[in-house]
C-alpha cells in the first residue's frame, strides 16, 4: 500500500531534481594555478552542490584531482586523521598526546613497505601516488598563500603534514575490534555468568559459548586491553579543566555502525533499468565521513562518495555499473594472553619454548618537552598491547589489518578501474575489510559479493581471549572466494542491512563471525521491496527515509490492557499509534523514553549487581522476548514481576515526558528530543568553537532500528549520534536521474557556501541531483578551476 509519507518523500526527490534541471545555469567563476605532480592540465568543474567534477587526460591525473579537491574542501580533517595515524600528534599538541602516538606507532605495519607496494598492480599504485601528490599540491598552495589556510591552522599554530604513498601501507588504522567483547565474556565466565553475554548481543548465528582450554578467566581484566583502551585523542585537554573523553562515543559508533543497500533488477522496476540504493551508517556530529567527487579521464568515469584521505570512490557509479556497500561481519581480531618468563619479562612462552619479544625503541617528538622514549613490543601473534611483569602476563592483538597485503588503501582505486562484474574480482582481492558489495550494471545485471579477509584459526572461535602458547595461533587467511555471493537472484532484488545473510546451509566450520545485527532494518526493506513489482527511484528514496519500527510495533502489541493511574495515559497514547518514529510524532517521543526506561529496569531486574559494570545494555530482541515470555530470571512469579516492571516503566516514562516536553502531550514531538547538532571535533577549544559555528536547529525522526537509521546518543541525551550521512539512489544507465545527499555539505570551511547547505535538505529527506553527464554538469557549473603542471 502506498502511504502518504512515502508519496511525499518520493515526490520531493523528483521535484528536487526537476527544479535544478529547469533552473538557469549558475554563472561560473574560473581560475588557473600551477600544481606539482601533474602530467597534464586538468579541469575541475564545481556544481551547485559543491561536487567537483574532475576532467583529466590520464587516469592518474584524475586521482590527483581527487586528492587536490578533498584537501581543498576537507584539509584539516584529512590532515588530523593522517597525523593521528602516523603517530605525530604530540609534536603539534603536547605531552597528553604522546600515548596516542605510541599506540599508533605500535600498530604500524612492520614488514617491508617496498615489497608491499611492489604487490600492488602498477596502474593502481600510479593512481595512489597521484592522489597523494594532489593532497600535497594543495598543502603547498595554502602554505604559499596563508590566506587560503583553513582556520584551524592559524588558531592551533600548526601546519599540515606532507604525505608519502608509503604512509598508505604503513598506517593500517587498527582498533580494538571485538577484543573488549572477548574480555567481557571471560570476566562473565569467571563469575559463572557467561549466559548474560547473550543479554547484550545474542550470537548470530547461534553458537555455544565455551571457555578456551587453558584460559584462566579469573585472571582476565580490562587491563588486558592495555593500549586499546585509550580511545580517541584527548583534544579537550587543550582546555584547562576539561577532561571529557570520546571513548564512549567511539564505542557507541562501533555498536551501531552499519548500512543499508539494495539492488532492484530490471524485471521489478518501472523503467526496466536496475536501481541501486545505499546509505552508509557512520557517526554523525563531527566531520562528515564522505566527500563526493567525480573523476573522469579516458578509460575512467566514476562518481560518488569517498572517504576523505582514502583514494577512490566507495559508493557510486561508473559509466557502466553502480556499486554500494554495507558492513559484513568477519571476526578479524583476537586477543592472546601470554605467559612471561619468571626471570626475564622480555620472553614469553610459545610453542614449548621461551621466545623473546621483538622490540622497537622509538622517540616520540613532543611539543614543548623532551621527546618521549617508548618501547614497542611484538609477539608472534602481533603487537603487545599490555605488558605486566609483576603478574608475569602480557597480551597481544592479532589483526588482519597487520598482515602482509592487507592494506585496504588501494582497493577502492581497483574497484573504480574495473569495467564489469568479472573484472571486479581482481579488485576484490585487494579488499581486506568485511563488506557486502552491491552491484548493478547498464546491461541489466545485479549482484552481491561478500569481500574481506577471514583469518584461519588453528583452534577456537575467536569469542574469548585465548592462550598465546601457540595452540590458538592463526595459520593463514581466506579471501572473498570463500564467502557467499549472488548474481541476478531469481526474486529480482537483493538487500543487506548488517543482518545474518549467510546461506542457511553455510558450513559451521567456516562461519566468519557471530556478531550479525538484529534483522529489523533488513526485514522492513524486504517487506517493502517484495510488495513493489514496479519499483521507482522515488520508492527507494521513501524507503531510505522509512521510520516504521518493528520494536515499536511489537511493544504496542505487548501493552497491558489496563494499568495503574500513572501508567494509563501512556498506554492510551501508544495503543493507537502506527509505530512510525516520525519526527513530528508525540507517541514516538513517548516510546523512546519508555524504551530506555524498560531497558534500564529490565537490566536491573535480571543482572546481578556484581555484573552490572559489564552488562550495561540489553538487545532489543532480548528485551521484547522477556516482556512477551517472562521467565525465571524475573523471579518466582515472572509474569507478575513483568507486569509490575512494565507498569512502573510506563508511569516513569509519562512523568519524564512531561518534564522534558511539557504538560500538553499534543505538543510533544520526537524531533524535539532527537536533535541534530554538528560541531567541530575540537570545539572544546574556545577559539575553534567561535570560528566554526555549530550546525544545528533541527530534529529528526528514526532511531537505530528503523531503515532511516538515526542512532541516539547515550543517556541522558537523545541527540542524533549516527546514521546515513551519505545517501545515494542510482538509476543505472540513466545516470543523470540519480540522487544523493551528503551531510552537512561538501566543505568543512565555514567561509564556504557548502559548509551546511545540505543540512536542512537532509533533515527533510530532499535528495539532490547527482549530476554526471558533461552536458548536465556544464549546464549548472558554479565554478571552474584549471590546474596545470608546474
Amino acid at each position: 500500500m502506498l502511504n502518504r509519507r512515502s508519496f511525499l518523500l518520493g515526490s520531493t526527490a523528483v521535484v528536487a531534481f526537476s527544479s535544478v534541471a529547469a533552473t538557469p545555469p549558475v554563472p561560473s567563476r574560473s581560475r588557473q594555478m600551477a600544481a606539482a605532480g601533474l602530467s597534464a592540465s586538468i579541469e575541475i568543474v564545481d556544481d551547485p552542490y559543491g561536487v567537483p567534477h574532475i576532467r583529466a587526460q590520464s587516469i592518474p591525473d584524475a586521482f590527483f584531482g581527487q586528492g587536490y579537491v578533498v584537501a581543498r574542501d576537507r584539509l584539516f580533517q584529512v590532515d588530523l586523521s593522517h597525523r593521528r595515524e602516523m603517530g605525530q600528534l604530540a609534536e603539534a599538541f603536547g605531552p597528553a598526546f604522546a600515548p596516542h602516538d605510541e599506540q599508533a606507532r605500535l600498530f604500524h605495519y612492520r614488514g617491508d613497505l617496498g615489497q608491499e607496494l611492489a604487490h600492488v598492480p602498477a596502474n593502481v599504485l600510479a593512481c595512489a601516488r597521484a592522489y597523494v601528490a594532489g593532497i600535497n599540491a594543495r598543502i603547498d598552495e595554502v602554505l604559499a598563500d596563508p590566506a587560503q589556510l583553513p582556520l584551524e591552522y592559524r588558531i592551533l599554530k600548526v601546519n599540515p603534514l606532507k604525505w608519502d604513498v608509503r604512509d598508505l601501507v604503513l598506517a593500517r588504522g587498527v582498533a580494538e575490534g571485538n577484543a573488549d567483547d572477548e574480555v567481557r565474556r571471560a570476566m562473565l565466565a569467571a563469575m559463572g555468568l557467561l549466559d548474560l553475554d547473550a543479554v547484550i548481543a545474542p550470537l548470530r548465528p547461534a553458537w555455544p559459548l565455551t571457555v578456551p582450554d587453558g584460559l584462566d578467566t579469573a585472571a582476565v581484566t580490562e587491563a588486558d586491553l592495555g593500549k586499546l583502551r585509550l580511545g580517541s585523542p584527548p583534544f579537550s585537554v587543550l582546555v584547562p579543566g576539561d577532561d571529557r573523553t570520546s571513548r564512549s562515543a567511539a564505542l557507541n559508533e562501533r555498536a551501531n555502525a552499519g548500512s543499508n543497500a539494495w539492488t532492484v533488477g530490471p524485471t521489478r522496476t518501472a523503467t526496466g533499468r536496475p536501481i541501486l540504493a545505499n546509505d552508509p551508517h557512520l557517526g554523525i556530529g563531527g566531520f562528515g565521513p564522505r566527500h563526493v567527487a567525480h573523476l573522469s579521464a579516458p578509460g575512467l568515469d566514476v562518481i560518488g562518495g569517498g572517504s576523505p584521505g582514502l583514494p577512490g570512490i566507495m559508493q557510486g557509479h561508473t559509466d557502466h555499473f553502480a556499486f554500494g556497500r554495507t558492513n559484513f561481519h568477519i571476526d578479524q581480531e583476537d586477543l592472546f594472553v601470554l605467559e612471561l618468563h619468571p626471570d626475564d619479562p622480555e620472553r614469553y612462552r610459545h610453542g614449548g619454548e621461551w621466545k623473546r619479544f621483538d622490540r622497537v625503541e622509538a622517540a616520540i617528538p613532543v611539543k614543548g618537552a623532551a621527546a618521549k622514549a617508548v618501547t614497542l613490543r611484538y609477539a608472534v601473534q602481533g603487537p603487545v598491547v599490555s605488558h605486566n611483569p609483576a603478574k608475569r602476563r602480557a597480551t597481544a592483538l592479532a589483526s588482519i589489518d597487520l598482515q602482509p597485503g592487507a592494506s585496504g588503501a588501494f582497493a577502492m582505486i581497483a574497484i573504480n578501474l574495473a569495467r564489469d562484474w568479472a573484472s571486479l574480482r581482481d579488485a576484490f582481492a585487494l579488499h581486506p575489510s568485511p563488506t557486502n558489495f552491491h552491484y548493478a550494471d547498464r546491461d541489466g545485471n545485479h549482484g552481491w559479493q561478500v569481500i574481506g579477509f577471514v583469518p584461519i584459526r588453528r583452534k577456537g572461535d575467536g569469542l574469548l581471549p585465548v592462550p598465546g602458547d601457540g595452540r590458538y595461533d592463526w595459520t593463514g587467511r581466506r579471501d572473498f572466494r570463500a564467502l557467499p555471493s549472488a548474481y541476478n537472484p531469481a526474486k529480482g532484488w537483493f538487500a543487506s542491512a548488517n543482518q545474518n545473510n549467510l546461506p542457511p546451509d553455510w558450513p559451521r566450520d567456516r562461519i566468519p563471525a557471530f556478531s550479525f545485527r538484529d534483522p529489523y532494518r533488513y526485514e522492513r526493506i524486504a517487506e517493502v521491496l517484495a510488495a513493489q513489482p514496479k519499483h521507482q527511484l522515488a520508492d527507494s528514496v521513501a524507503l531510505m527515509h522509512d521510520t516504521a519500527s518493528t520494536p515499536a510495533r511489537q511493544l504496542i502489541a505487548l501493552l497491558p490492557s489496563h494499568g495503574s493511574a500513572g501508567a494509563a495515559p501512556a498506554i492510551a497514547l501508544l495503543r493507537g499509534w502506527d509505530a512510525r518514529l516520525d519526527g513530528d510524532s508525540a507517541p514516538a517521543a513517548l516510546f523512546e523514553i519508555l524504551w530506555r526506561e524498560l531497558g534500564d529496569r529490565m537490566l536491573a531486574a535480571i543482572v546481578p549487581e556484581r555484573a552490572r559494570d559489564l552488562v550495561t545494555e540489553i538487545a532489543p530482541s532480548v528485551l521484547l522476548d522477556l516482556l512477551a515470555h517472562p521467565d525465571k530470571r524475573l523471579g518466582k512469579d515472572p509474569a507478575a514481576a513483568r507486569d509490575a516492571l512494565f507498569d512502573a516503566a510506563l508511569t516513569a516514562a509519562w512523568t519524564r515526558a512531561h518534564a522534558k516536553l511539557g504538560p500538553d502531550p499534543a505538543t510533544w514531538r520526537w524531533a524535539t528530543l532527537h536533535q541534530l547538532r554538528i560541531v567541530h571535533p575540537l570545539a572544546s577549544i574556545p577559539a575553534i568553537a567561535k570560528a566554526f559555528p555549530a550546525i544545528d536547529g533541527g530534529g529528526s525522526g528514526g532511531d537505530s532500528y528503523t531503515v532511516m537509521a538515526r542512532w541516539l546518543r547515550g543517556a541522558p541525551n537523545w541527540q542524533v549520534s549516527g546514521g546515513a550521512s551519505y545517501l545515494q539512489v542510482i538509476d543505472v544507465g540513466a545516470w543523470d536521474n540519480s540522487l544523493m545527499l551528503v551531510l552537512p555539505g561538501q566543505s568543512n570551511d565555514p567561509r564556504s557556501p557548502h559548509y551546511r547547505d545540505l543540512y536542512d535538505p537532509w533533515l527533510r529527506g530532499e535528495m539532490q541531483p547527482l549530476l554526471f553527464s558533461r552536458t548536465a554538469v556544464d549546464a549548472h557549473a558554479a565554478a571552474r578551476t584549471v590546474l596545470r603542471p608546474s
